[in-house]
């Protein structure tokens, strides 16, 4: 294979006091970083500093698991709104991406339009859409019963028709607001969607002008059947949790290969798998610093949580932590995370772990673990792009805002020493910082009547 050229890219996720279980009670984070904007400022400027390419905010719309153990324990009850904290965000910073994760299955498209191109307007062209097709809260949203994976998804197909039609409201000269005559737009450039599918009826069309980048930038992170289906059709951005450096390889062959289908190109979708990393100075220190992290959270409490979430069919919370995890293969049918599911269901298949060492490798919730220097941090990360494994990387920090600290002072440079990544942003907008193109309007040129 030709040696590849270019360089990687760089997501942040961003979730309360970080990533670990242990996070919110490290010494060098933020136990209040879900309820304190200042925090968040400070973690997306820093970022910023280190050229990333966008934040990425993960939400869900439910407190999940109510045991009062994993209650007691744990920092994730309490989220930012995303399409709050990001319009916030946008004013306090300049270059950075800001991408917000919004449900199909507990929204409706148009306020989700119209929210997402306010927002892209706000950031002058920085505004991603994370499309997630929802994993719990129907009980807050008159659903006593979960949606099924196939209704999540033929919905999330439909949503997204809607909402890029929308956006496809007003073609871009349809404004000339012109004081001297009293024209303030062009009819004729207005586009009615009339609508009319299985899920949803809207006429259009949007009350807010199209979005700078014709469409904020369309990330996913589905890895199921129908979740790769949906991410070649129309996703420009994928987030995926894979640790094996074959298994991500394959994972990205295949998921370019589907693009030609829906008449895309490899170069019209960006694959960032995440990766957990804690850097030192040595290896050791390395090592050290991510022990601390795991003395820090409750065993029991995380893997009732991890049980709840990936509805596993057995609460690993009652097993010893020196038992091997049984397995997992024959655990009942899900109707929510699919794709993380069987990662999990393979990795105790391969690897027969004990739950402390489950444990350590979920520290992440199953994406990749890296303890080591900047350098070894850094071979990895050019192996797994220069293999064609990833195309950039999704930054999932153990603990804010010490491991952006670390990464932006540590990483980063190294990154760039090797000229794997930017020195310094050369473009205005996502779209620009991750090299996709702007999205042109499907009903009009233009100018003219299209």
């Amino acid at each position: 294979m030709a040696e590849r050229g270019g360089q990687m890219g760089l997501g942040a996720f961003l979730s309360g006091s970080g990533a670990h279980g242990g996070s919110w009670r490290h010494p060098r984070a933020d136990a209040d970083a879900s309820l304190n904007f200042q925090r968040y400022r400070h973690y997306a400027q820093t970022l910023e500093r280190g050229c990333f390419d966008a934040l990425f905010l993960n939400d869900n719309v439910a407190v999940g698991d109510l045991d009062p153990r994993v209650l007691a324990r744990s920092s994730h009850s309490l989220r930012w709104d995303p399409l709050t904290l990001l319009p916030a965000l946008a004013v306090v910073t300049r270059h950075i991406g800001l991408i917000a994760t919004a449900s199909t299955t507990y929204n409706e498209p148009y306020n989700l339009a119209r929210k997402f191109a306010s927002l892209d307007h706000l950031s002058e062209g920085r505004a991603g859409w994370n499309l997630v097709t929802g994993l719990i809260g129907g009980e807050n949203f008159n659903q006593p019963e979960p949606m099924s994976h196939a209704q999540r998804y033929a919905r999330a197909e439909e949503f997204f028709d809607v909402v890029s039609g929308l956006w496809d409201s007003w073609a871009d000269d349809a404004f000339p607001r012109d004081q001297a005559s009293g024209q303030w737009l062009r009819p004729e450039r207005m586009h009615l969607l009339q609508h009319r599918g299985p899920h949803f009826q809207v006429q259009g069309p949007l009350n807010a002008p199209r979005p700078v980048q014709g469409w904020p930038v369309i990330a996913q992170a589905g890895s199921s059947g129908p979740g790769t289906e949906l991410a070649a059709r129309c996703a420009e951005l994928v987030f995926t949790a894979q640790a094996d450096l074959q298994q991500a390889k394959a994972f990205y062959r295949e998921l370019k290969e589907r693009l030609p289908a829906y008449g895309r190109h490899a170069g019209q979708l960006k694959i960032f798998p995440g990766i957990a990393p804690t850097v030192g100075r040595t290896l050791n220190e390395a090592e050290e610093k991510y022990q601390q992290l795991q003395e820090l959270q409750d065993p029991q409490a995380q893997l009732k949580a991890l049980s709840y979430l990936l509805d596993l069919g057995i609460d690993l919370s009652r097993l010893p932590l020196d038992a091997r995890v049984p397995p997992l293969a024959d655990a009942a049918p899900t109707e929510r995370h699919k794709s993380r599911r069987q990662l999990v269901v393979e990795l105790v298949r391969r690897e027969r772990p004990t739950l402390a060492q489950l444990l350590r490798s979920l520290s992440a919730s199953g994406h990749k673990v890296l303890v080591g220097t900047p350098g070894q941090i850094v071979d990895e990360m050019a192996t797994w792009y220069e293999e064609y494994a990833a195309d950039g990387f999704n930054v999932l920090f153990t603990h804010l805002p010490g491991a952006i600290e670390d990464f932006v002072q540590w990483i980063t440079p190294e990154l760039q020493r090797r000229g794997l990544f930017r020195q310094r942003y050369t473009g205005r907008s996502l779209r620009e910082h991750l090299g996709l193109a702007r999205v042109e309007n499907r009903f009009f040129s233009h100018r003219g009547n299209g």
